[in-house]
């Protein structure tokens, strides 16, 4: 561990001494991994440096990274890349229809969009999701702890412990394997996920949950003049979710609103808000909507490979979960 540690240290990049791996630590670059998270244009903003260096140095961590068998190479066999997918880790939702309309789980090295009107289920299922991925493999987990930045006061301590207790789980140790982030307006958002990388290696991190991701965007930037600057702010952070979710193997899952549609005459008129930004740069998109009761429908809407279809699950004590008869 302590070899890879050193392998991973910003000073095993030739070009990087002393003097500038100070400039990088004092501007949050812990590792290399972090200079591929951010790329060049933040490694440059953030250091002063100039573009051209900050590319190279980018391009050196993501060869480092190769060589160490990081991240996949970027010319590889499409046989190669579905071996490999094969052995990928899941997370279960703690639903059996769920985890079955995700191919098994929420996966990793991906990210996981989930939108819905308030009500549907988007919160339980961030919670449900922070106790299943510190489940072993044969229960459904990881092993691993999970990082919730919360930026609509959702998060409820409270319900980790209802659920963990329900599934027959310890409670405190339920607790102590959800590291929580308050994200207190957008700019703050961007600064907790561009720390969040040190978080996953020293914490053992498999799951980050923004929950959600663009309220803040909404609340701050008000008006079509105020649009592109959004955008482009959006842009950026769920970028760096993308990689983050790639260079560190964790699964990412974030939550998203929604708006009605004015030119949509029949039909469901809800669209998830964000728009292209958010809809190009999730891996996969799923709708939840109300059923009867404490029932649910989860519809995936966009998927590489899965086929667009619905399932049914419940809200009950235990966070998601089947629904039962």
């Amino acid at each position: 561990m302590a070899e890879e540690g050193s392998k991973l240290a910003l000073g095993s990049i030739e070009d990087i001494g002393p003097a500038t791996e100070r400039r990088l630590r004092e501007a949050g670059f812990r590792s290399i991994k972090d200079l591929l998270v951010r790329g060049p244009v933040d490694v440059a903003e953030a250091t002063g440096m100039e573009m051209d260096e900050a590319v190279e140095m980018c391009n050196k961590a993501r060869l480092a990274l190769e060589d160490l068998g990081v991240i996949d190479r970027s010319f590889v066999s499409a046989t190669s890349l579905y071996e490999k997918r094969k052995d990928g880790q899941r997370i279960s939702t703690g639903a059996r229809n769920f985890d079955d309309l995700l191919g098994g789980g929420v996966e990793t090295k991906a990210v996981t969009e989930v939108y819905g009107e308030f009500g549907t289920g988007k919160t339980q299922l961030c919670h449900t999701l922070c106790v299943m991925v510190q489940q072993g493999k044969s229960a459904g987990g990881l092993s691993g702890k999970a990082v919730y930045i919360d930026t609509e006061n959702t998060f409820r301590p409270e319900r980790i412990v209802s659920i963990a207790r329900a599934r027959g789980l310890d409670a405190e140790k339920a607790l102590e394997g959800v590291v929580v982030a308050k994200a207190y307006n957008s700019a703050h958002q961007e600064l907790i996920i561009e720390e969040t990388g040190p978080v996953i290696e020293e914490k053992g991190i498999k799951l980050v949950i923004v929950d959600s991701a663009v309220a803040h965007y909404r609340a701050e930037f008000l008006g079509r003049a105020t649009l592109s600057e959004r955008q482009q702010r959006l842009n950026k952070f769920m970028h760096i979710l993308v990689r983050l979710a790639e260079t560190y193997e964790a699964a990412v899952v974030v939550t998203n609103q929604i708006q009605s549609s004015p030119d949509a005459y029949f039909g469901d008129t809800a669209r998830p808000t964000g728009g292209n930004v958010v809809a190009h740069t999730s891996t996969y998109r799923i709708y939840l909507k109300r059923s009867s009761g404490k029932n649910r429908i989860a519809r995936m809407v966009d998927s590489p490979y899965h086929a667009e279809r619905e399932v049914l699950f419940t809200l009950a004590e235990k966070g998601i979960s089947d629904v039962e008869g």
